[in-house]
């Protein structure tokens, strides 16, 4: 059996992105912080919630940036809301604080005053929202284009690399929902808690080799 290792820094409900794993049959679920059990994992998935300078403080105290660079490179990793956004260069948030760098680009903060067709939107922006996919990526098996996923985030991802982007929402501005590269995949949505459509998405990485 497979085991799929859930990266514990403190940061992030992790537990119902396990049980969501589990559900999917994904194999043994172990929610860890030992770098060695990471190591040794077959998939390894990065979540993440809160404030970037307290989740990135962690990541470096526990020497997670150096292991998620090299957990990455040669078998399956998703990145899930934070944990997508400490995968690139920099963040806005807290002041401006520096991420792992998987990834090029900037967390950007939406804004305060942030309008669209006349109408102020609320920010954070929560709820579900659309995810358009521009290119064909195996994690997208089984899910529609346009298909709907649950959001929680101030702060969006500004990509320095458009050949990266699998998946574009807009909520106010356009922005990544997903990033890929080789064995990476990283979203800004909540897979665990979008239903049918996030089940899916866990269910395909479950299965996917991390060729793309």
């Amino acid at each position: 059996m497979q085991t799929v290792a859930v990266i514990d820094y403190g940061m992030g409900n992790l537990h119902s992105v396990a049980k969501a794993l589990e559900h999917v049959g994904a194999g043994k679920v172990l929610i860890t912080s030992d770098a060695q059990v990471i190591r040794e994992a077959d998939r390894v998935v990065f979540p993440g919630v809160g404030a970037i300078r307290d989740c990135m403080a962690e990541i470096r105290r526990l020497g997670f940036d150096a292991l998620v660079r090299e957990v990455s490179v040669d078998r399956p990793f998703l990145g899930i809301c934070v944990g997508m956004q400490a995968l690139m260069e920099r963040s806005e948030e807290n002041g401006g604080v520096d991420c792992i760098g998987l990834f090029p680009g900037q967390v950007r903060f939406f804004g305060k005053n942030l309008v669209e067709d006349g109408e102020r939107l609320k920010v954070p922006h929560m709820g579900w929202n659309e995810v358009a996919q521009t290119l064909d990526h195996p994690l997208w098996h089984n899910i529609p284009d346009k298909g709907r996923f649950y959001f929680v985030h101030s702060y969006y991802i500004e990509a320095g690399n458009p050949r990266q982007v699998v998946g574009r929402g807009h909520y106010g501005v356009d922005f990544a929902a997903a990033l890929a590269e080789g064995s990476r995949f990283a979203v800004q949505f909540h897979p665990e808690k979008s239903h049918t459509h996030g089940l899916q998405l866990l269910q395909n990485f479950a299965a996917w080799d991390g060729r793309w």
